[in-house]
């Protein structure tokens, strides 16, 4: 197998500073070397079927339908995140509620988050 060398027209670069930015710079390459074969006529019928199938509708299908899957998934994170914070909401205001008309003595004694929230008032 032949090593890819790096064409003269572009300058070397220098390594990344982050494996996220180095994965990068390699995948830009590579992606480069696919080209300039594909230009040339000397792409394998792998290389060649890989973008293919990458420009295939269906594969942009296949796209959409995992964006789509990664906004539902956030969207469900935030609901549980959000509906964690209005339990904790509604048990202040409920002991907050029970404070106000002298039913203090019937909470529960162990929960010392309201005592620390509202010592100041």
């Amino acid at each position: 197998m032949a090593k890819a060398k790096v064409s003269k027209e572009q300058p070397a670069m220098p390594p990344g500073l982050t494996p996220d930015s180095r994965e990068k710079q390699l995948i830009a390459l590579a992606v480069d070397e696919a080209e300039k074969r594909i230009r040339d006529g000397t792409a394998s019928s792998q290389l060649l079927t890989h973008y293919l199938r990458l420009g295939s509708s269906e594969q942009r299908l296949r796209n959409e339908k995992l964006e789509e899957e990664n906004k539902l998934l956030r969207a469900k994170t935030k609901a549980l995140e959000d509906a964690a914070d209005m339990k904790e909401l509604y048990g202040k205001a409920i002991k907050a509620m029970a404070l106000y008309s002298g039913n203090a003595s019937s909470m529960e004694e162990d929960d010392d988050d309201y005592d620390e929230d509202y010592d100041e008032y």
